[in-house]
């Protein structure tokens, strides 16, 4: 398993937008209707990242929770599905339907909107306000495949209660580690 960090952003960068190709309801989707009330995160993953698939349980339960609170989430795969065929739109559906996601499941095709978010791993995840600037970017939690640290999603839960309560996340913010983004040749 390649370990690849999160690029770790500006925090205040404005989210740029897009319009993808939604895998689960075979229509495209904007940042603009798919935001949340409140805020909204956006998580770069994949179908068989080891790192996504370790985390990919929890990101559902988080995901039910908290877009009950106005919290939207947005998933994208950004891979070359000419190398990496199994993370293609027709697999990413079948894989959205067999894990239960909650969230769309966005395939990024030309990669532009992964070079955008700068983004660099699955997962790969961003938190916006409800003004689409980002207040948080790294890691779900630190538990990894095979560290035997418990998936609990601590660190992008607390950045999103302290979004809900209107205060500050003075929580040190640590990159995601995952599988590098599939990048066409």
């Amino acid at each position: 398993m390649a370990r690849t960090p999160s690029n770790m952003i500006e925090l205040g960068t404005i989210a740029p937008d897009f319009n993808l190709l939604d895998t689960k309801s075979d229509t495209f989707k904007s940042l603009k209707e798919l935001r949340g009330e409140n805020g909204t995160v956006i998580a770069f993953i994949c179908n068989h990242c080891p790192f996504v698939i370790h985390i990919n349980a929890e990101l559902v339960n988080i995901a039910i929770t908290y877009q009950e609170k106005g919290i939207n989430f947005i998933a994208i795969s950004s891979n070359d599905v000419v190398n990496y065929p199994q993370d293609g739109p027709d697999k990413m559906k079948i894989h959205a339907a067999g894990n239960n996601y909650p969230f769309v499941y966005l395939y990024d095709e030309t990669q532009d909107v992964a070079k955008a978010y700068d983004a660099a791993c699955t997962p790969d995840l961003y938190l916006f306000d409800k003004n689409l600037k980002l207040i948080y970017r790294g890691q779900l939690d630190p538990s990894r495949p095979e560290n035997g640290i418990p998936v609990t999603g601590e660190d992008l839960k607390h950045a999103m209660e302290c979004l809900l309560d209107g205060k500050e996340n003075f929580k040190l913010q640590k990159p995601s580690i995952g599988c590098n983004i599939k990048w066409k040749e």
